[in-house]
């Protein structure tokens, strides 16, 4: 027999866990039903709904279609590069819980390096330009360590701050420098090569589907690689920083080292996105990296969902889209995105896909074999369902 405190202690403390417990939105029943699929039936999905991505443009849906002064293959590539800028950004902010506000300044770093080493307007040497690619990424993770040095042992508004100042800095020095020719710009940008039957170049600036299909190629490898980082010792530390960095460093994680490497990889990512941005439009000058682009950048986080690579991506499909189909809206873009935002901040702060951090590789297989077993012995079952907290 227990008293009647023990028992009113023991109802208080299961309110407590009911009210502790994350509200479910729209998504968590179809979050839960993945989790009890099979790992061959989780892959089979995958790759059906990689199929369907693919075509997108060639099956050009009549729904989603752009209007009609906008070519819908290169609203998918721009669609994609945004997608894939948006996963670098992710990785500093959704993963580490770092705010950079100057995003655009390695997507306009790899947009010049793009330029400087393929465009006829530079003198620079010339190399094919799918060797930009990684001379991008090299270039603005060498950009990324400088910035973050001295930068990173900020937290909070004070490093949204300098960040910020680092997106105009690199927009500033683009407009100033003689050699990178300010609003006069780069043209005839280099492209991957191939020709076709007719002799015109596969991967031309008025061809967006080539453009589409080697930007989602590259942002599937790049997820998968950022699946395994996230489950390696670097992911947990990330979200161990990200929920309490204090916490993190007394329990021994080396917080600036894991912040240094999600800064750089981050870095990595924007100016991968930013090359294949310059390859695609032809052209590149110090017109596209204002910080109005660099909020849609962080507005794509958050609207997919911060922490969750799937979100980040169509997140930044989603901005890219929206001013492109609705075009008569498009001056009105940052309005409509705040607005967004604000209800979405309201009704699912954790975004349309949220963050679901899993300590092990197999934590849904593990709850639900814990949860039989419990169950089988007469206790109280866990439910597989219940996300693990991390």
């Amino acid at each position: 027999m227990t008293s009647p405190i023990e028992d009113a202690a023991a109802t208080q403390s299961h309110l407590d866990e009911q009210s502790e417990r994350p509200k479910r939105g729209p998504f968590d029943g179809l979050a839960r039903r993945w989790d009890h699929l099979e790992r061959w039936q989780q892959w089979g999905v995958l790759a059906l709904v990689a199929a369907l991505v693919y075509l997108l443009p060639v099956l050009n849906p009549p729904l989603i279609t752009s209007e009609p002064s906008n070519d819908f293959p290169i609203t998918c590539a721009n669609m994609a590069i945004y997608a894939l800028a948006a996963l670098g950004l992710n990785a500093v902010v959704g993963q580490a819980g770092l705010l950079d506000l100057g995003y655009i300044g390695f997507f306009a770093v790899g947009a010049y390096v793009t330029a400087l080493w393929t465009s006829t307007d530079s003198t620079f040497v010339k190399i094919p330009y799918l060797w930009t690619l990684p001379l991008a990424m090299i270039v603005t993770v060498f950009f990324g360590i400088i910035l973050g040095l001295p930068t990173l042992r900020l937290r909070g508004d004070y490093l949204a701050i300098v960040t910020l100042g680092f997106g105009e800095i690199i927009r500033l020095l683009a407009t100033i420098i003689p050699a990178l020719r300010g609003q006069v710009g780069f043209q005839n940008v280099g492209a991957p090569p191939g020709t076709k039957s007719d002799g015109n170049p596969v991967f031309a600036n008025s061809s967006g589907t080539p453009w589409y299909w080697l930007t989602v190629t590259i942002i599937i490898l790049l997820m998968v690689l950022l699946g395994n980082i996230e489950r390696s010792r670097a992911g947990r530390a990330w979200i161990a920083i990200r929920e309490d960095e204090d916490a993190a460093e007394i329990m021994g994680v080396p917080t600036f080292k894991f912040k240094l490497w999600a800064f750089a990889i981050g870095a990595a990512l924007g100016g991968l996105s930013g090359a294949l941005f310059g390859g695609l439009n032809g052209f590149v000058n110090n017109q596209k990296f204002d910080v109005q682009t660099s909020m849609l950048f962080l507005a794509a986080v958050v609207l997919g969902g911060a922490g969750n690579k799937f979100g980040a991506v169509i997140g930044g499909a989603l901005v890219a889209y929206l001013p492109l189909r609705f075009t008569g809206l498009a001056e009105y873009k940052f309005l409509i995105f705040g607005v967004i935002l604000v209800v979405l901040m309201i009704f699912r702060p954790q975004g349309l896909f949220g963050a679901r951090n899993h300590l092990l590789t197999y934590a849904s297989r593990a709850r639900r074999w814990l949860g039989e077993k419990t169950s089988g012995s007469g206790a109280t079952a866990v439910p597989a369902t219940e996300e693990s907290s991390s």
